[in-house]
């Protein structure tokens, strides 16, 4: 294999979370008094740390979130999480594959630590990934579309990033893995190719993925 490590996403990559997020997501900020569409909450945070939801209506408005803004969103999306994630489809599989043949991987997520571990433990991924794996934007300064949160996974991991592999399905992710010099192949079950440009590969279905990877 060409790599020696390979950097998942988590939403929409590993946990097909995006559609509970997201929907939960518009909700609560149109409850808010700040009119939000699903297909609106795709475009702007999909793949971002809650932080650029922040960032992004005070920019629009100039108004700020409620101080609990952030606990009351995690608490409405784990409760979906518990009623109804599911993994994405192929990828226990894929996991298997690249455990089978000794390939390194990890976890590099704009979500929480907590997020990442409840999806995980509701969808039964939790089996294929131990805490030392598991890198969240909380562990940075700056979230995707930056390139610190893949930089610190490869040096946790002890990979140089042109050794890196990242499997990601947001233009923020590919954005940030560009950035740390790493080749990225995009998922494009939910966002099509021509929004993922840039990526260095495309495909639709996990069973797709060994053959880019090896």
């Amino acid at each position: 294999m060409r790599y020696e490590l390979v950097i998942f996403d988590n939403d929409g990559v590993l946990v097909d979370s995006e559609p509970l997020s997201n929907t939960i997501l518009a909700g609560y900020l149109t409850e808010l008094g700040h009119p939000t569409s699903y297909e609106d909450s795709l475009r702007d945070y999909m793949g971002a740390a809650v932080h650029r939801v922040h960032d992004l209506v005070k920019e629009r408005t100039g108004q700020l979130l409620p101080a609990d803004f952030d606990d009351v969103l995690h608490a409405r999306v784990f409760a979906a999480f518990e009623r109804e994630l599911q993994p994405v489809d192929g990828v226990e599989e894929l996991l298997g594959k690249l455990a089978a043949d000794g390939v390194p991987y990890c976890v590099a997520s704009s979500g929480s630590h907590e997020r990442i571990r409840v999806g995980h433990r509701k969808t039964g991924l939790d089996r294929w990934f131990d805490d030392a794996v598991l890198f969240s934007a909380q562990d940075v300064g700056r979230g995707k579309p930056a390139p610190d949160l893949f930089l610190h996974a490869a040096a946790r991991m002890g990979v140089a990033p042109d050794r890196c592999v990242v499997v990601e399905d947001s233009p923020l992710g590919v954005a940030a893995a560009r950035a740390a010099g790493m080749e990225v192949y995009a998922f494009t079950a939910m966002t099509p190719a021509a929004r993922l440009s840039g990526a260095d590969g495309y495909f639709s279905a996990m069973d797709e993925l060994p053959g880019l990877l090896a």
